[in-house]
């Protein structure tokens, strides 16, 4: 962290930071966040890896999507998704070298 931090910028991004958290908050979408972090997936994938079903999944496929965190590729019937913010991907590595790498 900075060694003064300008409260009046910290004010203004106040809401977007929050929202991320919001959406980090919730375990099923952290773990959504972190496997297509990996690398592009199909929503049978994300069920099978992370055994989330359905509608659970597509629930919180569409929270990401809304949040515009993911972005989606259709091949035929199957939809891909894909990591489109690197704030998250950011946010991520961060909780995953803290918490996961003991």
């Amino acid at each position: 962290m900075p060694a003064t931090i300008d409260l009046e910028r910290m004010r203004t991004s106040a809401d977007e930071a929050c929202r991320l958290m919001k959406v980090l908050s919730n375990p099923d979408r952290m773990l959504l966040l972190c496997e297509i972090s990996q690398g592009e997936k199909c929503v049978g994938e994300l069920e099978a890896i992370l055994d989330i079903h359905q509608p659970t999944l597509s629930q919180q496929l569409t929270v990401l999507r809304n949040e515009e965190l993911v972005e989606t590729r259709r091949d035929g019937k199957l939809i891909y998704y894909s990591l489109s913010s690197a704030i998250a991907v950011d946010v991520m590595t961060l909780l995953y070298k803290h918490y996961c790498r003991k």
